[in-house]
């Protein structure tokens, strides 16, 4: 038995039971809003960042490799680093006034500035 479905089975170690089956936790693949649908909000933050601000997008309801080609996208246009962790994309430096513009550009209509 390999490593992967190990991981899968939820509480159960060994059965004497011959003719139990093992019951794996099946993951749905969440579906992507469209752009024009999706309500992103856009702030900066320095919050445990050592005084340095990050642009924060937030608000993405879709599949972690949509927000990671959104991600990869903000970053190359705006020309800084960045990652994308926790359903959150995290560009360096403030950029809040471009990534809403290109954000905009690229159809999602309910973006807005967050923060003061």
């Amino acid at each position: 038995m390999s490593k992967k479905n190990k991981k899968g089975r939820r509480g159960v170690v060994f059965s004497t039971d011959p003719d139990y089956n093992y019951s794996y936790e099946e993951q749905e693949e969440e579906t992507t809003l469209d752009p024009s649908e999706q309500k992103l909000r856009v702030f900066i933050d320095r919050k445990q960042r050592k005084g340095k601000e990050v642009t924060l997008v937030t608000g993405f309801v879709g599949n972690s490799d949509d927000l990671k080609n959104l991600g990869k996208l903000l970053k190359s246009k705006c020309g800084v680093g960045g990652s994308v962790k926790d359903g959150e994309i995290i560009i360096q430096g403030n950029q809040r006034e471009k990534v809403v513009e290109l954000l905009l550009k690229e159809g999602y209509r309910n973006t807005k500035k967050a923060g003061g």
